[in-house]
């Protein structure tokens, strides 16, 4: 894996490729019109569908991460092994990818990249395309183990709030983090967790690709950051694991997510809010 943006991998590297698992991360962004998928793919790939495949469906929350075990049968399922070389792409850019990415990580597994621009990007480059048809593949023997270093929950936030070794940082756009603009998601509070500060993910990105590693170190060098561990959260848990990518990009390893994001976080209850 001899690439200069690591974690990100190019489409001309990925064309050039032949031992890796190339996923489809498969999920609808937030007012995606009806036709965001392009009903074809990158030859070879197979679907990581996220809500429907890897993702605790008994909850009101959304796209929860499931169990080791739920993950390690979903990801056997798409012919994930242990030693796979994972590169995850989306239908929009760079979305769905950061999340699949953040996910495999979490889970444990190290060797997982996001190809760059995603499908448009594969698609401008001219390379082929074939039919977004999923037939079943040989099952895998990967092995999923959480990752707590990686993968927060609310308890773990509570925990590290006024810990000045830690930095959380929400994708949410400013309007939501004060509290001036209102939650897309019903009967939420605004407002922010104490001790956030607030990277709204377009700000890391270029498009449909991620802004250069030099662009994003001078973006987390506004911070106040130095040694911080990084924990990051936005509404669910998708945009924050871009600013997660982002953070490793640009240097700042092994970013947490929080993964009820602000849908578990600002619902009516005793969680601390500031506005």
């Amino acid at each position: 894996m001899q690439q200069q943006n690591l974690p990100l991998v190019s489409v001309k590297w990925l064309n050039e490729q032949s031992n890796v698992v190339i996923v489809e991360a498969k999920m609808k962004p937030v007012k995606a019109p009806d036709d965001w998928e392009s009903g074809y793919k990158i030859p070879n790939a197979v679907m990581m569908d996220i809500n429907a495949d890897f993702s605790v469906l008994d909850t009101d929350l959304p796209h929860m991460m499931p169990s080791d075990e739920y993950f390690t049968a979903a990801a056997q399922n798409i012919g994930i092994n242990k030693d796979s070389i994972i590169v995850v792409y989306d239908q929009v850019g760079t979305y769905g990818s950061a999340r699949a990415w953040w996910m495999f990580r979490a889970m444990g597994h190290r060797e997982v990249y996001v190809l760059d621009g995603g499908y448009p990007a594969w698609k401008e480059a001219g390379f082929e395309t074939v039919k977004a048809e999923w037939p079943k593949v040989a099952k895998g023997d990967f092995e999923a183990k959480t990752d707590k270093k990686l993968f927060y929950r609310a308890d773990d936030v509570l925990s590290i709030i006024d810990n000045s070794s830690y930095q959380i940082m929400d994708a949410r756009s400013q309007g939501r983090f004060d509290g001036t603009a209102p939650e897309p998601r019903a009967g939420l509070r605004g407002g922010h967790i104490p001790n956030s500060v607030c990277l709204p993910f377009p700000t890391v990105q270029d498009g449909i690709h991620m802004k250069s590693k030099e662009e994003l170190k001078a973006i987390f060098e506004t911070f106040d950051l130095d040694n911080k561990s990084l924990v990051m959260s936005c509404g669910s848990g998708v945009t924050a694991s871009v600013i997660a990518l982002a953070a490793e990009i640009a240097g700042y390893k092994n970013a947490a997510v929080y993964d009820g994001s602000w849908a578990e976080w600002g619902m009516p209850g005793e969680l601390p809010v500031v506005k």
